[in-house]
């Protein structure tokens, strides 16, 4: 970690931060743990079996709308479980996927590394997929993957209809098609769908608990029951099937009750910000943000603005952005924010005047 970060680490714990959730200590998360266990008399799993695992794995597939779901310590694992069981399936190894993806960029090379898996893009940068770009790679696929939201891209969406006419293209060349969704419960309101109408156009959905939940880890796939009888299998290969998952799944049945109500709210509140920020001449993309989280941009450098950032806030006592990096444009800077309880507990026009004044814009 750079001097500047570290800086900025200090700064920030030292502020009041707009963005993403108000943190909580670990005796405070806990207790609120704890808690909820015991009012709603929650069980400890055992080796992934039974209890609050058991129970969060029925509520997010009825919710999803699919035969089963399967618990995993980790998203990293669970998707790349997912498609290597429906290439071992398809009897291919090829996956076809954006060169965005999380499993591209944040994975250090784990899907061929570890698990064989042969990639093929889907899509090449800020770009959704679609049933055409599907029907340019030949041959054949053991699964395509779509990134709901494509998060590298600033929480980019397909449309309704692309995702309808993608669906059935892979369909109707039976290619099993895999969503990535650990943003989904953000992004159902931009399409105005349910959760089930969105997991009815892919065979499986992996989702996270603690992107937009708030849980403290942890994930599931929902999928057919045949699927997850493998996907159980790749988890104990992968060392996933670990004693007890009960904190991380109380996490979870906790989230879906406090925060998944809200997600229209923190969208409805990310496009007004965004609004705001244009006319202090900050940029965004998308221009209008398609869930809670979306990308900002100023001109400048990274040290200069984030040394801006540092000052403000031992002077404000509150820290507008994470750091801000070199965006792809020569002489301006990026920064993601996610707009969440925290964030939408303020008006939007005064966050959007306060990060302009702390950048220098």
């Amino acid at each position: 970690m750079t001097d500047l970060a570290v800086r900025f680490r200090e700064a920030s714990a030292a502020a009041e931060a707009i963005f993403w959730r108000a943190p909580a200590s670990p005796a405070e998360t806990f207790r609120a743990l704890a808690d909820f266990a015991e009012e709603h008399g929650i069980e400890r799993d055992v080796y992934g079996e039974r209890g609050a695992v058991a129970q969060l794995e029925g509520e997010v597939a009825e919710l999803l709308g699919k035969p089963a779901a399967v618990f995993f310590p980790s998203g990293v694992m669970a998707q790349q479980a997912t498609l290597r069981a429906w290439c071992d399936g398809s009897g291919s190894r090829r996956v076809a996927l954006p060169d965005l993806s999380h499993l591209v960029h944040h994975e250090q090379d784990g899907p061929r590394r570890v698990l064989g898996l042969e990639l093929e893009w889907l899509t090449t940068g800020r770009e959704t997929p679609t049933a055409e770009s599907l029907a340019r790679i030949g041959g054949r696929l053991g699964a395509a993957m779509v990134e709901l939201p494509l998060r590298d891209a600033g929480c980019l969406l397909p449309t309704w209809d692309e995702l309808v006419a993608l669906s059935a293209a892979a369909r109707e060349r039976g290619v099993p098609l895999h969503a990535d969704g650990a943003r989904i419960w953000e992004s159902v309101p931009h399409w105005g769908r349910t959760l089930a109408e969105a997991a009815d156009l892919v065979d499986s959905m992996y989702v996270s608990l603690y992107k937009g939940l708030g849980s403290s880890s942890g994930a599931l796939v929902v999928c057919p029951e045949d699927l997850a009888g493998e996907l159980r299998s790749w988890r104990q290969r992968m060392g996933g099937t670990i004693f007890s998952m009960t904190a991380a799944a109380v996490g979870g049945l906790v989230g879906l009750r406090e925060h998944l109500p809200r997600f229209g709210d923190y969208r409805a509140w990310a496009i007004e910000l965004a609004a705001a920020l244009h006319e202090h001449g900050i940029r965004t993309f998308p221009e209008v943000p398609h869930i809670p989280t979306f990308l900002a941009y100023v001109p400048g450098t990274p040290d200069e603005v984030n040394e801006r950032l540092i000052a403000f806030a031992a002077e404000r006592g509150t820290m507008p952005s994470g750091m801000w990096r070199r965006a792809d444009v020569p002489g301006w800077v990026e920064t993601e924010l996610s707009c969440y309880d925290a964030a939408t507990g303020h008006d939007p026009a005064e966050v959007a005047a306060l990060l302009a004044e702390a950048v220098g814009i």
